[in-house]
């Protein structure tokens, strides 16, 4: 394919797609959800946090120990 086409298909292919699924919604994301899958996102997120402070964590002490 020429760099046109490639330009192209990554520029309108995902927009066209973006454009018939309408823009994305956020309100009741979480709260409109069922108890389960509130505490389940809850839980996720709470992963996501202790895996950013421990990577800061051994980045810091590799620092430390250079």
């Amino acid at each position: 394919m020429s760099k046109i086409s490639d330009w192209f298909h990554r520029t309108f292919d995902d927009w066209f797609f973006r454009s018939m699924i309408g823009p994305a919604q956020t309100k009741g994301a979480v709260q409109g959800c069922d108890e389960y899958a509130r505490e389940q996102w809850k839980r996720d997120l709470e992963n996501r946090k202790r895996y950013t402070r421990e990577q800061r964590e051994r980045k810091r002490a590799q620092r430390q120990s250079a």
